[in-house]
């Protein structure tokens, strides 16, 4: 700091010398001054010639805290002003920094910067925004539940959306790797497996009215009328025993796993992906017989309109006793009829030509089937025809080297000879290719006492089928929509498809691991609601060209993070401040999409003096690390 003059004029016009009392500080590559006190007629109380001794003690006392001087060397009078002036700079370098404080100013060690307490948001934010779009937290406060519990149902909601996976991994999850509970509001160190478990028994036992809040608030929000509806099956498999299980039987797996029980899952979806009803069955349920007891679930969803609704399905449950049920409850349906039509009319001269989402060339015409009400469509698909042809070829290979096999054996010690024993085995290999095995004229010739085989021989079949692959054929109780808009309209099945996926692999219900039935059901009903959210986003994102799967979204969601900076200012206090990152430009483009906010709350900022720690301490945590 230095002294700067200039000379003013007092009100008798007397002239004297004003003191400033400045420092230099660069700006760029200037070197520029900027006042600090401004001290008046100086000279009027001490002699100019100690006026340098008083600049040079200011910044004795000021930077270098130097209050101590030789008493030879020392002035009172310079020592006052200088005391004086040293506090008025306090003074004001205190209100300079509550100034700075206030707009949000800190001046902090660069180098004493670190970060922690880093956790994953994106995904989170994404969903409880979905979750509030939904009106979810609404509906729980209409049945009584408190605060608290609504925000651990959300929590547990998103989570099983975000990460799939057990209560207990969940548990840990919310306490070490998410922001979760930041947003949601709940203490991460006061969840617990059980905790979680019991939500989700209790989300279980509000299945039905949840479902139609979603189904209603779905049809709200995106305008939509639900006048066609999809129904289908699936199972599930469990990773135990469950011999004491009610629901666990063993029957036909999707995922070729006979060897374990399964349980079933019959869901009813729009064209739009939206989940509408559920029902959980039994293992051993077949799909025919399902259609009866969820039919009194669709019947509540038959939409605004006064007109039918259509239900869509595929063959499995399409039989004469379901359908002649769906018409007497005044419903519409479009599905694959269950066996190839071999007596019909073609109505049409050509067919219709269509595209599927692959580009791959359909043919659709429309045919004449007689004694049957129903209209009925050939359908030629040339992809699915290499696909069949394909697959017999293969079955025909393994089943020609199976007779092979046979016969070879006829000439081979110990090899199967017995007339009986060979037919056996005839029939064990038709068995296990049960498409091909019709097309083959096998011939055993048997010894002269009948008792032995002596050799096998076959010879293959012209079959029509080779020039049916690809084709099956609709069967709709829609009277006049023409072929392309029939086709259309089954092509929604793949939506049920694209659920059941999502379901199995994005939200983790398959395997099961749980080891009751109420566990087990409510384990089920809690991946459907977090499927709510999903089918909520993806839809959305889907009318802008986003179709990415569930699990890539949230790939790209989980580039956003939470973060606590902790630095030093220049009074040795610990600044600490909770703020979420910037949203990547992929991130971005989700949340404008989507209408959503980009960054959760505004940053959270704490000012606490630096711990100085004594070195009895270093000693204790040396003995607890040690032991």
């Amino acid at each position: 700091m230095f002294f700067k003059t200039s000379i003013k004029q007092k009100d008798g016009g007397h002239e004297y010398t004003h003191y400033r009392l400045c420092e230099s500080y660069r700006e760029g590559r200037f070197i520029r001054n900027r006042t600090l006190l401004s001290l008046g007629d100086l000279e009027s109380v001490l002699p100019p010639e100690k006026i340098p001794f008083l600049c040079q003690r200011i910044n004795q006392v000021y930077f270098e805290g130097k209050t101590f001087i030789i008493s030879s060397l020392r002035d009172d009078k310079v020592e006052a002003l200088c005391t004086k002036y040293v506090g008025l700079l306090h003074e004001a370098q205190k209100i300079e920094k509550a100034k700075k404080k206030a707009a949000g100013i800190e001046q902090v060690y660069i180098d004493r910067t670190t970060n922690s307490d880093i956790r994953e948001v994106g995904g989170e934010w994404l969903c409880l925004q979905a979750c509030r779009q939904l009106l979810l937290p609404e509906y729980l406060e209409t049945f009584g539940w408190e605060k608290q519990d609504i925000a651990l149902a959300l929590t547990q909601i998103i989570a099983r959306a975000v990460y799939p996976a057990s209560e207990y991994k969940t548990s840990r999850w919310l306490q070490e790797n998410s922001a979760l509970c930041e947003l949601t509001g709940v203490d991460p160190s006061a969840i617990t497996k059980d905790k979680l478990y019991q939500m989700a028994h209790r989300l279980y036992g509000e299945k039905d009215g949840l479902e139609r809040h979603f189904s209603n608030r779905t049809n709200d929000l995106f305008s939509l009328d639900d006048k066609i509806i999809i129904y289908d099956l699936t199972n599930t498999y469990f990773e135990g025993t469950m011999r004491e299980s009610r629901i666990a039987k063993f029957g036909r797996s999707k995922e070729k796993r006979n060897d374990t029980r399964l349980v079933v899952l019959a869901v009813v979806v729009n064209p739009e992906g939206f989940l509408k009803e559920s029902q959980i069955f039994e293992g051993n349920m077949t799909d025919p017989e399902s259609l009866q007891y969820i039919l009194d679930k669709m019947k509540s969803h038959r939409g605004r309109s006064d007109k039918k609704q259509v239900v869509v399905m595929d063959a499995g449950i399409a039989t004469n006793d379901n359908l002649k049920m769906l018409k007497e409850e005044s419903f519409d349906y479009i599905c694959v009829s269950r066996g190839k039509l071999k007596e019909y009319r073609a109505t049409s001269l050509s067919p219709v030509e269509i595209r599927d989402k692959s580009n791959q060339l359909i043919e659709i015409s429309q045919v004449e089937v007689d004694g049957e009400s129903d209209s009925f469509y050939k359908v030629k698909s040339y992809s699915k025809g290499l696909k069949e042809a394909s697959m017999e070829n293969r079955f025909t290979r393994a089943f020609e080297c199976g007779l092979s096999q046979a016969a070879e054996a006829l000439k081979k010690k110990g090899g199967t000879k017995k007339l009986e024993k060979v037919w056996e085995r005839i029939g064990r290999l038709k068995e296990k290719y049960p498409s091909v095995h019709r097309l083959y004229q096998i011939h055993v010739e048997p010894d002269e006492r009948g008792i032995h085989a002596t050799s096998i021989s076959w010879e293959r079949i012209e079959a029509k089928s080779e020039s049916r692959h690809g084709e099956y054929f609709l069967r709709t109780s829609l009277s006049v929509h023409g072929e392309e808009i029939t086709w259309l309209i089954y092509n929604t099945i793949r939506e049920v498809e694209s659920t059941f996926r999502c379901l199995k692999t994005d939200l983790n219900l398959r395997p099961v691991f749980h080891k009751t039935d109420e566990a087990t059901m409510a384990h089920l009903h809690l991946g459907l609601l977090a499927y709510q959210l999903v089918s909520t986003i993806r839809y959305k994102l889907k009318q802008f060209g986003i179709t990415h799967e569930w699990k890539e979204i949230v790939r790209i969601m989980n580039t956003q993070k939470m973060v606590t900076t902790h630095m030093v200012n220049t009074d040795e206090e610990c600044v600490s401040i909770r703020k979420c990152s910037l949203p990547e430009s992929k991130v971005r483009i989700i949340y404008k999409v989507l209408g959503y906010d980009e960054k959760p709350f505004i940053r959270k900022k704490s000012v606490v003096p630096q711990l100085n720690l004594k070195k009895n301490i270093y000693a204790g945590i040396q003995g607890i690390s040690s032991g």
